[in-house]
């Protein structure tokens, strides 16, 4: 991260409509501290500015970018940005906020600290996701909590045939198949049953949903694997979802491809709080007081 800290991005969640005074008093704070400020457009629009920059632009200009809104916010973000190697600060706007653990209350608290350089950069592992299909166009995507391959509403199970490094591991007949990150281990992973992961242990995280054979558990995978996906039923309805807000169809002779990316997310910790108490807090875990109590 680059020091001292003189130009900074915003990029906000839009809704409800009460984030436009908690936005535009940043803003507003943050020009009296004489640093350069940088909006996409939808930020921009909320708080009645006209200038704006594209996500990409926003990344190679600032030091920094503050997201201001929920996880789904800082997730369209980190797909948007990652490449930039640039580091976040992730504000959270809404209710649960995993990723986002910086609560509203704090963002000036927290500021003063990247400012003051009293902050640390955390790295959190992407997949880098590939699609292939026979005579098309190959689809390249990044994730940073997991991608998850499902049946629709009124589709039969599906059928998946799984490779690790080009070797058969095993084929599932399930609802879909969740392949998550340490990051999206308290996702969508976690309420299939899949384990809690730290962070910094960076591996894959394979996790059936609803599997035919109940001996199908959830398995981690090596961070170096590379983990080839087939479907090998004619169904009509499956779908490939990355982090809940893109994806694509898949049709039997596609092949998924899925790899640790090159480039990582660089997130800025200004809180003291360590990961277990985040997991108590937002997993409404037992506390001593609980426990003695």
């Amino acid at each position: 991260m680059k020091f001292p800290v003189q130009r900074i991005g915003i990029f906000a969640k839009t809704k409800p409509a009460s984030n436009k005074e908690s936005v535009r008093n940043f803003v507003d704070w943050l020009r009296q501290k004489e640093l350069e400020v940088f909006m996409d457009t939808d930020t921009a629009a909320m708080i009645d500015e006209t200038s704006a920059l594209t996500p990409g632009q926003i990344a190679q200009k600032s030091d920094m970018i503050a997201v201001l809104g929920g996880d789904g916010t800082l997730l369209s973000a980190a797909r948007q940005m990652h490449r930039f190697n640039v580091p976040l600060l992730a504000v959270n706007m809404g209710n649960l906020g995993f990723l986002t653990d910086v609560p509203r209350s704090d963002l000036y608290e927290a500021m003063e600290k990247v400012l003051n350089q009293d902050c640390k950069i955390e790295k959190r592992m992407l997949l880098s996701v590939r699609v292939t299909r026979p005579n098309e166009k190959t689809q390249d995507f990044h994730v940073l909590n997991d991608l998850v391959i499902n049946k629709g509403v009124l589709a039969r199970i599906v059928d998946l045939e799984v490779m690790v490094d080009g070797k058969y591991m095993t084929s599932y007949r399930a609802d879909g198949l969740i392949i998550a990150t340490p990051t999206g281990s308290t996702a969508y992973s976690l309420s299939a049953g899949g384990p809690i992961i730290h962070p910094s242990i960076h591996n894959l995280i394979l996790s059936p949903i609803c599997p035919f054979t109940l001996t199908n558990r959830p398995i981690i995978i090596p961070d170096d694997s590379e983990i080839g996906i087939h479907l090998a039923s004619e169904n009509e309805d499956v779908r490939l979802t990355l982090d809940g807000q893109e994806g694509c169809e898949i049709r039997r002779g596609d092949e998924v491809i899925v790899h640790k990316a090159k480039t990582s997310l660089k997130l800025i910790r200004a809180s003291d709080k360590t990961y277990y108490q985040i997991l108590r807090e937002k997993l409404n875990w037992g506390s001593k007081s609980q426990k003695n109590g």
